[in-house]
């Protein structure tokens, strides 16, 4: 699945340390202002206890987790909007992204100094957010006037465009992200080409000192006061999570994790947050030689499940043999699953399920 999150923020928040953690790819990270001047590509393995738990049962020469696509942007100044920093470039990259993760700077370190003199993760926030809602009222009045031009031939869509393009101008000039404008259901429909910054979901990401890891901190405190209850907002130590991620022998990471008082590395909560937000799900295939997790977009039918392993799958598509997963699990192995009459067989118009292990019979 060509999707993708991009991390952003200030810079010196921590968005490369982050990235690192959670990244196959690895990227420089410095104490310097700017010294990032383009993105990071990496790809990522979604943490999926199960597929392990399928392999217990069934053990292949091979474990392939899914995946997902992370963007290290650099980071942000104020004035970006009008090309400050690295402004323009930084702006464009947001635009090809399909979610943010929102990196905010909750700690203190004298030797990282902030960009704006103080720590204060809501004024961080403002700024990011004001920069991407210039860029976006600039991208939404060029669309006005397009629409004005042809409302003068008579085109009734266009007046309407109009009329939906004026809620979301007005929303922006009042400081507020176009996902949150009061529009009507389907009427975002007018701003999918524009490909909006701050129509994006968002995960909001609290970068804060080892100490704060669990319970987080003032500055947490202040984020979640100033975002509410519906934003999605999960609390990091960055630095933490740099030295786990160190570690290769899967027993040190968990004697670290123990004495860091965490029952698993916050990535990995960031990294299935980040698959969740871009409305992703996983099915199985197993055997033998591979079992492995297919990245597919909640609601696809069987054939599209089908093309995401190879597009000859989907064009040949018979019918998919269907087994949940929670019955795999618990009777043990697939003909033990038929025998309890839990084995299905499905057409074109089944929807996959979150866990499905797929086998697809198929002809071309």
């Amino acid at each position: 699945m060509a999707l993708n999150c991009g991390i952003i923020g200030l810079t010196n928040t921590g968005k490369t340390t982050i990235f690192n953690c959670m990244s196959n790819t690895k990227a420089e990270s410095t104490n310097y202002a700017f010294s990032a001047t383009k993105s990071n590509k990496g790809v990522v393995n979604v943490p999926d206890p199960r597929l392990y738990e399928i392999d217990k049962l069934l053990p292949a020469d091979k474990i392939v987790p899914a995946t997902v696509e992370i963007v290290d942007l650099p980071g942000l100044a104020k004035g970006a909007s009008h090309g400050e920093g690295v402004g323009n470039k930084f702006l464009a990259d947001v635009q090809q992204t399909d979610a943010l993760i929102h990196v905010l700077r909750c700690f203190d370190d004298d030797n990282l100094p902030h960009i704006e003199g103080s720590v204060d993760p809501v004024r961080d926030l403002e700024i990011v957010d004001f920069e991407l809602q210039v860029r976006d009222l600039e991208l939404v009045n060029r669309k006005l006037q397009r629409l004005e031009k042809l409302t003068k031939t008579g085109n009734k869509d266009a007046k309407k465009g109009m009329e939906i393009l004026n809620v979301y101008k007005e929303h922006l000039e009042n400081f507020g992200n176009a996902r949150t404008a009061p529009v009507k259901e389907g009427d975002e429909e007018i701003i999918k080409d524009l490909l909006l910054l701050t129509e994006k979901p968002v995960i909001y990401v609290c970068n804060v000192d080892d100490d704060s890891a669990i319970e987080g901190n003032e500055y947490v405190e202040k984020v979640r006061k100033a975002l509410g209850d519906d934003a999605k907002i999960l609390v990091i130590a960055g630095k933490l999570e740099a030295e786990i991620a160190e570690l290769e022998d899967p027993e040190d990471r968990k004697v670290f994790l123990e004495d860091a008082g965490l029952k698993e590395p916050g990535v990995d909560k960031l990294i299935r947050a980040a698959y969740d937000i871009l409305n992703l799900q996983s099915f199985f295939t197993i055997g033998k030689t591979e079992n492995r997790a297919w990245t597919i977009k909640k609601g696809m039918t069987a054939p599209q499940a089908a093309g995401v392993i190879h597009s000859d799958l989907e064009r040949g598509f018979i019918r998919a043999e269907v087994i949940k997963y929670d019955d795999f699990i618990k009777y043990g192995s697939e003909q033990a699953v038929k025998d309890a009459g839990k084995f299905h067989v499905e057409g074109k118009n089944y929807v996959v399920e979150d866990g499905d292990i797929l086998h697809i019979r198929f002809n071309v």
